[in-house]
């Protein structure tokens, strides 16, 4: 894991403006012997100048410390450098501070600026030095020399710590920038990882809700009609046995169809090949996977419900005591299999919910193909103050109409449900036909 710019400035453990103590420590050493070695040279400075020779040294002692504060004030440092250098004094500190310079964030211009004073500071001194030598005889090495020593002395005590300087200054920011773009993207990654962790839950809340609805659908129509068809057993059993035979029968059939389609169901939920049966949890993530497979290969098979077993589902509710009227406007036509079992679940539910809360009461199922949609409509009639199905006494886990809205409203139509004038209720549903 990177640092980060804030963890790096929380790094800082120098004293003042240093970052660390090494530095700190660098800095006074160099301060130490930039001050040794004008203090040196200003003993010459002050026997050249007619000054006492303590004056010379304080001076250049003052001046050498200049170096301490290079990292705080580079430019102070080489302007003090420029300013001595008449004095034939403070090399190093010159080295130095234009080195400190070159690494700094100052402007290119200031760089170069300062850098050319020295550099015409130096070359004059340097001129005016091997001039003065060679007229006192100690060297004798013609006239050519003089140029070429100062411009030689000047450039090589000029251009490679400015060069040096300006190498690790870029450097410096390179490895700043990597820095901040590694942090960046690490930023953008967990950024990713915790996004990625919100869409895994949602997914899996998403899979939870559409797991319980598919058991609700499949489940609750088939063994709604068991109770209703097992209170109407208890009710003719002893008056009617012929008829009640009929109803153990409808029972038992109800029965059977409703393990069929819990087996399938739970067949889905254990899709996942033999890979999966060694491991211990599987994540629901991974069931969402399997069960929108599955349900894409039983869509395939043509293994859904569609619209024509509508008729055999209003059958089953008028043999439980419905009274069921079906009318189907327009011609009948292939839709979607995700359609047509979304159509088919709708009748399905709302005709469940007669069964529960308005048993006996008579029931109108709508059917209408249109151009681009296809409408349906359910409803019922207030039920009458007795019923003999009443006694069955349905649960009702306020599922059923959740249920059906959101079916509808995944494949972009419209459902309407609330109760009528006349004391009844009203399911209507318009899907798009694409």
């Amino acid at each position: 894991m990177t640092t980060t710019g804030e963890d790096h400035a929380a790094a800082r453990g120098g004293p003042w403006w240093w970052a660390r103590w090494r530095s700190a420590a660098l800095d006074v050493g160099l301060a130490a012997a930039s001050a040794l070695e004008c203090a040196f040279e200003g003993v010459h400075f002050a026997r050249d100048a007619g000054l006492p020779v303590a004056v010379g040294v304080v001076f250049g002692v003052l001046a050498g410390s200049a170096l301490v504060v290079r990292r705080q004030w580079p430019i102070a440092v080489v302007l003090v450098s420029i300013a001595i250098t008449p004095a034939q004094m403070g090399y190093l500190m010159g080295i130095v501070g234009l080195y400190t310079l070159a690494a700094s964030e100052l402007p290119r211009r200031i760089i170069a600026s300062l850098a050319g004073m020295s550099l015409v500071g130096m070359l004059i001194v340097m001129f005016v030095r091997v001039r003065q030598d060679m007229a006192q005889g100690t060297w004798d090495l013609g006239d050519w020399f003089v140029p070429f020593a100062a411009i030689t002395t000047a450039i090589g005590m000029t251009a490679p710590p400015l060069l040096l300087g300006l190498y690790v200054g870029a450097r410096r920011r390179l490895m700043e920038s990597l820095r901040e773009r590694a942090d960046s993207l690490e930023r953008e990654l967990q950024l990713l990882a915790e996004r990625a962790e919100e869409r895994a839950e949602w997914a899996r809340g998403e899979e939870r809700t559409r797991i319980a609805r598919e058991m609700h659908d499949v489940v609750a129509h088939r063994v709604s009609l068991m109770v209703v068809h097992a209170a109407a057993l208890q009710a003719v059993a002893r008056k009617d046995p012929e008829k009640a035979v009929k109803n153990a029968a409808l029972v038992g059939d109800m029965g059977r169809q409703a393990l069929t389609e819990l087996r399938e169901m739970l067949g889905v939920l254990r899709s996942g090949d033999g890979a999966r049966r060694g491991e211990q949890a599987v994540p629901l993530a991974a069931v969402g996977v399997a069960a929108a497979e599955a349900a894409e290969r039983a869509a395939d098979e043509g293994e859904g419900p569609c619209l024509s077993e509508l008729e055999e589902l209003i059958g089953q509710s008028a043999a439980a005591g419905m009274v069921v009227d079906l009318s189907v406007e327009g011609d009948s036509r292939g839709y979607a299999a995700e359609v047509e079992q979304t159509a088919y679940r709708v009748v399905q539910e709302a005709l469940t919910n007669v069964h529960k809360h308005a048993a006996g009461a008579k029931t109108y199922v709508r059917l209408a193909h249109r151009v681009s949609e296809i409408a349906m409509q359910v409803e019922n009639e207030p039920p009458p103050e007795v019923s003999s199905a009443a006694s069955a006494r349905l649960p009702s886990g306020g599922n059923g109409l959740v249920g059906m809205k959101e079916r509808v409203t995944a494949l972009g139509g419209v459902f309407v449900s609330g109760p009528t004038d006349a004391g009844g209720f009203r399911v209507s549903a318009v899907i798009p036909a694409a």
